[in-house]
């Protein structure tokens, strides 16, 4: 399979690259549905300030390259375990967290996920996010809108903040942030419904792009933490970019999304 780019790619093409990604991210999280549970006796290995990796995010990385290489043995694999300073390029390239929310999983908490984003040089092509406590698929491919378990979605229509909620990240790894983001925190409170912190960025875009949150946004996310997510909320109507309001680089970048007007509202109110 090769195409220019994922604007000019084929309809097979895509087809091509949706099913692998879909392969891929049922095989991870059947790796980790067999681990389920057995968190308190997992070997935890600490790879950063309270950022943990276990065993099975290697497994789960290490299952999903495996079926990418058997489908399409050009492509490469970037993934958040295995290959996190690689960058994407030319041709196809499948970025991954095989299991985001590792200290969720630890735990038990159930809310974690596979996600596995394919890009055509670099311009997102198709987004897969499998919930695995839930079982369910959010899938996004590149112009032809975004699904949960083969229905469509979209983002909320709400635009009265007050009506509004809000998903949003702490930023745990990054203490220097904590205190810009808890001048924040009041701006948004103050002004909406609710907010709510799950601890899993690529199930909290897909419920932008389903419209069970209004808008979300975070200080540092990974180009794994984000890229199936992002073109969810793309292909579902909504809006996604860096914290200035700039398109999202395919690096470690701040991000806001949702529904186009809590999108604009929530940049002037951040940004203020």
């Amino acid at each position: 399979m090769s195409a220019p780019n994922a604007l000019q790619a084929t309809p097979r093409d895509l087809d091509v690259l949706r099913d692998v990604a879909m392969a891929a991210a049922d095989a991870a999280a059947a790796v980790i549905r067999a681990h389920r549970g057995a968190g308190a006796t997992v070997d935890w290995q600490l790879k950063g300030r309270v950022d943990y990796v276990s065993i099975v995010d290697t497994a789960a990385e290490e299952r999903i390259a495996q079926v990418v290489s058997e489908r399409l043995p050009d492509a490469r694999v970037i993934g958040e375990e295995l290959s996190p300073g690689d960058a994407a390029g030319a041709g196809i390239t499948f970025v991954v967290d095989p299991l985001d929310g590792t200290t969720n999983f630890l735990h038990g908490f159930p809310e974690y996920a596979v996600s596995v984003a394919a890009l055509i040089d670099r311009e997102p092509a198709v987004g897969v996010v499998v919930n695995v406590p839930h079982g369910s698929r959010w899938t996004a491919v590149a112009g032809r809108g975004a699904t949960l378990d083969g229905q469509p979605v979209r983002v909320s229509e709400i635009s009265d903040p007050a009506r509004s909620l809000i998903g949003t990240g702490f930023p745990f790894k990054y203490p220097e942030q904590i205190e810009r983001y808890l001048r924040e925190l009041p701006r948004i409170m103050q002004a909406t419904a609710g907010i709510r912190r799950a601890g899993a960025a690529a199930l909290d875009l897909c419920a932008v792009a389903g419209g069970r949150f209004d808008a979300f946004w975070e200080h540092s996310l990974e180009p794994w933490d984000f890229a199936a997510g992002a073109l969810l909320v793309r292909e579902a109507g909504g809006v996604i970019t860096d914290l200035r309001g700039q398109p999202l680089p395919l690096a470690r970048s701040g991000i806001i999304a949702g529904n186009p007007r809590m999108h604009e509202w929530m940049l002037s109110t951040l940004s203020s």
